[in-house]
């Protein structure tokens, strides 16, 4: 077995020199006007792949991938906080050399599988009533803590180096899904719905208070939500659960944001989002991302359907890599083509660049990109 020398989330970062600015990037997402061509590598490499891509002679500019040419903007988040407070430090519970059993802060057994995730899965849920939350409850609640650190200032820097200026709220599907599991919160749409609102009013209250504020003092150009709430065979709440619950939250939130300026609601969720896309949109989302079309995402036709109501990062086919340069081809000149010529999208993988994808096809995936790209523009400027 291979050793792994990359295994954190840290050790996968990778080195991305922004070029567009601030205005453009906004601009250009919101469809006020067409930009030349963006491209960015949204997560970068699994675990595994860069030990691979060593053994295959990679330099170390590929490895931080600063040696690959992309286009994208720079963004900072501000510091302040709008989800839970006050977790203790987490507690070794468990260690082989395959695994770590560790407890949470929220007092969640978690279970990490050495080599293969950098993330954790839960393997117990501290909420299963109202007497439950009630006792987590008071982490959610506003306080001035939220607002400590020097936000504003910070604000101000990124704006000076002509930075887009970003800041996230507790995903509606996904903080209620950390402190229930999946199952019990798909159940407590129906049996429970008290306790689903009632988490998800704390959140919203929370949030409105400390973007309030924010809002007030500081330039802010993104909302950002994290759910990682679908997969392949769809999402795990409907759009009756989405409007019932989720879009309550969201909706005070960006119409607050948005009546200050904030641009673009960028919601994070893997897997075929389809079936709630609309649901979102009304919701308030107007950005998405990774676009994975493994599950059904497929840009072009989503684009077709929502036009300018809906702009995306991500989109190429990941897995395509692991093909041949034919294929590899086949979705760029389907893919970018129509992409270039209508704004609203930076083109990229819609993940983590799999294991077994060799190097010679992400530089040939790189350069063909930029071939179809500037092929685009240069036809839509002589026009």
């Amino acid at each position: 077995m291979r050793e792994l020398k990359w295994m954190s989330h840290a050790d996968l970062a990778i080195r991305r020199r922004a070029v567009v600015p601030r205005e453009e990037y906004l601009d250009h997402m919101t469809f006020r006007r067409l930009a030349p061509p963006m491209f960015t590598e949204i997560f970068g490499p699994i675990i595994g792949l860069k030990e691979e891509w060593e053994e295959q002679g990679a330099t170390p500019q590929e490895l931080d991938f600063s040696a690959f040419r992309y286009r994208c903007e720079s963004r900072g988040y501000l510091t302040v906080k709008t989800g839970r407070l006050g977790d203790p430090p987490s507690e070794l519970l468990e260690e082989t050399e395959e695994f770590r059993i560790f407890r949470d802060g929220l007092g969640r057994r978690m279970k990490l599988s050495k080599g293969v995730s950098t993330l954790p899965l839960p393997m117990d849920y501290p909420v299963r009533n109202m007497d439950d939350w009630r006792r987590l409850r008071p982490r959610y609640a506003f306080c001035e803590e939220r607002l400590a650190g020097d936000w504003e200032a910070t604000a101000r820097r990124l704006l000076a180096e002509n930075r887009v200026v970003c800041v996230s709220i507790p995903g509606g599907f996904d903080e209620p899904r950390q402190l229930m599991g999946e199952e019990a919160l798909c159940l407590a749409f129906y049996d429970d719905p008290e306790l689903v609102h009632d988490i998800l009013d704390t959140l919203a209250d929370t949030a409105f208070r400390v973007l309030e504020r924010v809002t007030r003092l500081a330039t802010l150009d993104v909302l950002c939500v994290h759910e990682d709430m679908a997969g392949k065979s769809g999402p795990l709440a409907g759009p009756a659960q989405v409007s019932e619950f989720i879009a309550p939250y969201y909706r005070r939130i960006w119409d607050l944001c948005r009546e200050r300026g904030v641009r673009l609601f960028d919601q994070d969720s893997d897997g075929d989002m389809n079936p709630v896309i609309e649901a979102f949109l009304e919701a308030g989302v107007n950005c998405m991302h990774p676009m994975e079309p493994a599950a059904g995402m497929d840009i072009v036709a989503i684009h077709e359907k929502y036009g300018r109501r809906l702009a995306f990062y991500g989109g190429l086919d990941k897995h395509v890599l692991r093909r041949s340069r034919e294929e590899i081809r086949a979705e760029l000149e389907r893919k970018i083509p129509p992409m270039v010529s209508t704004g609203g999208c930076v083109l990229g993988l819609d993940h983590r660049i799999p294991n077994g994808t060799p190097l010679e096809n992400y530089r040939y995936y790189i350069r063909t990109a930029w071939e179809i790209m500037d092929r685009e523009w240069k036809r839509i400027c002589e026009r």
